[in-house]
């Protein structure tokens, strides 16, 4: 039986809370139960943001009858799903029968390079399933909820959806349109400038920015810059977070690549951006960071390319019109032509702003 839900929450919850009872389902459980338990399970799928692409990044809680809980998030390409983490530690304590598992993303239902979640879920005796979004994949699509009702498991879909597919929006575009989730990445001076006359623009923002930037780097599967940019600036366009064993994201440049740039090896690419994209996504990237310059910037914003935009504003002013801009060439010709997004967030980084726009 498939129960379906509208229920939406924050992330921001403490660890180990425990929401007061509501109970507003048939059989007493509190749905607000539900809500918190999804929240933690998104956390935990945070917690392996970098380290499962291509598969998705996914967290899971099982609860047992007697409301202990078991954690679990998915493990490197090849490991264990997060359901089956969570699983086997609730059956090593005797407490899988009868429980009621969170995860945010469907049980897979085919054997890929692990057999199915939803098979082995059944087979523990779980008694229902809560999901985040049913998962976009063609191979699972609806599959894994179908195995588990078949299985005489109650199934509630939606809990937590817009959070979660927020979380998965790179996963979700790739296996729907076999394309990388596009990230545009900008620092630039309250004026709007990212490099002076000369063409100097290291540093423009502070430390904790530049933090901010590796950690945007190591989330991406493939960091994107024109030829132009490793001429002028020869980026290494590694992650540099002091972990040795940080996975480095496939390093792409628009032309061609100079002997001895410190982005070697780099796959270097030409032709129709979308095109591009598609070959990345076919390799398996979900997440591309596009770091610049100004023409690739304005490339892959004037073909709408771009999913987010995340820019690193300085306090800083160049104070004139000779410094170089964000974008490169001509913009819009009219305010009806003017490009309009949505904030989705501003944070404060040190002595400088980070927006996130979205498209």
């Amino acid at each position: 039986m498939r129960v379906g839900s509208d229920q939406h929450f924050s992330t921001d919850v403490l660890v180990g809370a425990s929401p007061g009872p509501r109970p507003d389902r048939l059989d007493g459980t509190p749905v607000a139960d539900d809500d918190a338990y999804m929240a933690r399970a998104c956390q935990l799928a945070q917690g392996v943001r970098t380290t499962t692409a291509p598969n998705p990044w996914v967290g899971c809680v099982v609860v047992a009858p007697d409301g202990k809980t078991f954690e679990g998030a998915t493990r490197p390409p090849g490991g264990a799903h997060a359901e089956i983490v969570a699983l086997r530690r609730a059956q090593g304590a005797g407490a899988a029968a009868g429980a009621t598992l969170y995860t945010t993303l469907e049980p897979c239902s085919h054997h890929g390079r692990t057999p199915p979640c939803a098979e082995a879920i059944a087979a523990a005796g779980v008694r229902r399933v809560v999901i985040g979004i049913t998962d976009p994949d063609p191979q699972v699509s609806g599959g894994g909820i179908a195995m588990l009702e078949a299985a005489g498991i109650e199934v509630t879909t939606g809990v937590g959806a817009e959070a979660v597919a927020e979380q998965l929006a790179p996963y979700v575009k790739h296996r729907r349109t076999g394309r990388p989730w596009v990230v545009l990445k900008l620092a630039l001076t309250l004026d709007g400038r990212t490099a002076a006359p000369d063409g100097t623009s290291q540093w423009l923002t502070g430390e904790a920015a530049r933090r901010d930037v590796h950690r945007l780097r190591a989330e991406s599967d493939a960091v994107l810059v024109g030829a132009g940019t490793v001429r002028a600036d020869d980026p290494a366009l590694t992650v540099r977070l002091g972990d040795p064993t940080a996975r480095q994201p496939l390093r792409v440049v628009l032309g061609d690549v100079p002997v001895g740039a410190k982005v070697q090896p780099a796959l270097s690419m030409k032709g129709d951006l979308g095109e591009i994209l598609d070959q990345l996504g076919a390799k398996g990237v979900l997440q591309v960071l596009v770091e610049g310059g100004p023409t690739v910037a304005s490339a892959f914003h004037r073909a709408r390319l771009v999913d987010r935009y995340v820019l690193y504003l300085a306090p800083a002013l160049f104070g004139g019109d000779d410094a170089f801009p964000a974008f490169a060439g001509h913009g819009a010709q009219t305010i009806g032509e003017l490009w309009r997004g949505r904030v989705l967030g501003v944070e404060r980084l040190g002595s400088d702003l980070r927006v996130e726009l979205a498209a």
